[in-house]
C-alpha cells in the first residue's frame, strides 16, 4: 500500500465515531447489579485507542459531547488512553438532555450458556447530531494524517451521520489519507430508520471511498448484501473457502478496495470461542490466519476493534499482509482476556502470541 510517511504527518491515525460511557456490571447482570465499573468505548474510537496504547502511534478522535460532568468523565478516560482530544466538539447541555446528551452503554459479558448483552442509551446524543458541515475536515487532513478509520456503527447513529462520514472520506481522499471502514452491523441502530435495507443503502454509498474494508462473519451479508454460501445461521461451522468466494464478489463490485479483513468466530459458548481471520489484497489473494481454538473469553466486546487496530498497525508499519493479519488476530484474542472495550495488551505480548507464544507464566 502507498501510505504517507510518518515524517510528513501530524497523526498516524484518526477515528470518527461516538464514544460512550460503558457501564459494566462485572460478573453480574445489568438488571440485578448494584455497582458498575465505568469504561469508555466506541467501535471507531477503540481502534484509535488500540493504536495508541498497544502500538504507540499518534492518534486522535473526532467526536462530540454534551458539556457536562459525564462528557468530561469520558474525556478524562480518553486522555488516560493517550488519544488526542483536540478535535472533540462540545455542545451546550440544557440541564436534562432534552436537546443533547451523552451516550451510555450498559454491557454484560455473558458466561457459558448466557450470551453477552448490550443495552445502549444513546438517542439524541451530541455525536449523533453532527452534520456534513459540522467539521472542517480539510483543516484536519491538511495537517497530514496517514490513516482514517470509521464504521457502520457511527453510520447508523442518525440520519445525518452518514453525511459526516462521506464528507470526511472525500477530504481524506483529497489529502492522500488511507481509509478503513468497519461494517460493524448492529440491528438495533438501524431498526427505527429503515432497518437492514437502509443499512445496506448507506454502506453501499460509502464503500467506493474505502481502501480497507473490515467486518466479521455476518457483516458483509447484513451490511452490504453479499451472501456466504453454505453458512449456517448460527455460525456453528466456519468454511474459509466460502468466505473466500464472498470476498471475490465484494472486490468485483468495489474494485477500489485494496485490502479486506474478516474475523471468523465459532461460538461454542459465551466463554469458549474459536477465533481466526482471513484477509485479501490484490497482490496476495486470500490469506488465512492461524486458528485459535477454544479461546477462553472474559469479555469479547471490542475484540473486533482490536483486530482492526492490529491489522492497521501492520499495514502502517510496512509489514506483509500476512504479518498484519496475524497481529490483528493476536490483538483481538488478547482483548477477549481483559474487561472493557479497549486493549490492555502490549506490542510485545501481541507479537509473542502472533509468533506462537504460550500463556506460561513470565517471571
Amino acid at each position: 500500500m502507498n501510505i504517507k510517511p510518518k515524517s510528513e504527518c501530524a497523526f498516524d491515525q484518526i477515528s470518527l465515531g461516538e464514544v460512550m460511557l460503558r457501564l459494566d456490571p462485572g460478573q453480574g447482570r445489568i438488571k440485578t447489579t448494584r455497582t458498575f465499573d465505568a469504561w469508555e468505548g466506541g467501535g471507531e474510537y477503540n481502534v484509535a485507542r488500540g493504536l495508541r496504547r498497544c502500538f504507540n502511534l499518534r492518534t486522535a478522535v473526532v467526536t462530540a459531547f454534551a458539556e457536562n460532568e459525564i462528557g468530561r468523565l469520558v474525556e478524562d478516560l480518553i486522555l488516560q488512553g493517550g488519544v488526542d482530544t483536540r478535535f472533540i466538539q462540545w455542545k451546550k447541555y440544557d440541564g436534562i438532555g432534552r436537546t443533547t446528551r451523552n451516550g451510555l452503554n450498559f454491557t454484560e459479558r455473558g458466561f457459558g450458556l448466557r450470551g453477552a448483552v448490550g443495552v445502549s442509551d444513546r438517542g439524541n446524543t451530541a455525536a449523533s447530531q453532527l452534520t456534513a458541515t459540522s467539521i472542517d475536515w480539510d483543516s484536519i487532513f491538511s495537517q497530514g494524517v496517514r490513516w482514517f478509520h470509521t464504521g457502520g456503527i457511527y453510520a447508523g447513529l442518525s440520519e445525518t451521520t452518514p453525511g459526516v462520514i462521506e464528507a470526511a472520506m472525500k477530504s481524506a481522499k483529497k489529502f492522500g489519507t488511507k481509509i478503513s471502514y468497519d461494517l460493524n452491523y448492529r440491528p438495533s441502530l438501524w431498526s427505527a430508520i429503515g432497518g437492514q435495507a437502509k443499512a445496506q443503502e448507506v454502506n453501499r454509498k460509502l464503500a467506493p471511498f474505502v481502501d480497507v474494508m473490515i467486518g466479521n462473519e455476518e457483516d458483509f451479508t447484513e451490511s452490504l448484501g453479499f451472501k456466504v454460501e453454505g453458512l449456517s445461521s448460527n455460525f456453528t461451522e466456519i468454511d474459509h473457502s466460502a468466505f473466500g468466494a464472498m470476498v471475490q464478489e465484494v472486490v468485483k463490485t468495489y474494485p477500489n478496495l485494496e485490502v479486506i479483513g474478516t474475523t471468523l468466530r465459532k461460538v461454542h459458548s459465551a466463554s469458549i470461542n474459536d477465533w481466526s481471520a482471513i484477509a485479501w489484497s490484490k497482490e496476495t489473494g486470500l490469506l488465512q490466519s492461524k486458528l485459535y481454538e477454544n479461546v477462553e473469553v472474559l469479555d469479547r466486546v471490542g475484540s473486533g476493534d482490536s483486530f482492526a487496530s492490529g491489522l492497521i498497525f501492520g499495514l502502517l508499519d510496512g509489514r506483509s499482509l500476512q504479518e498484519a493479519l496475524e497481529l490483528g488476530v493476536a490483538h483481538g484474542g488478547l482483548a477477549m482476556t481483559t474487561p472493557g472495550d479497549t486493549t490492555m495488551a502490549s506490542l510485545a505480548e501481541v507479537e509473542k502470541l502472533a509468533r506462537g507464544g504460550s500463556a506460561r507464566v513470565e517471571r
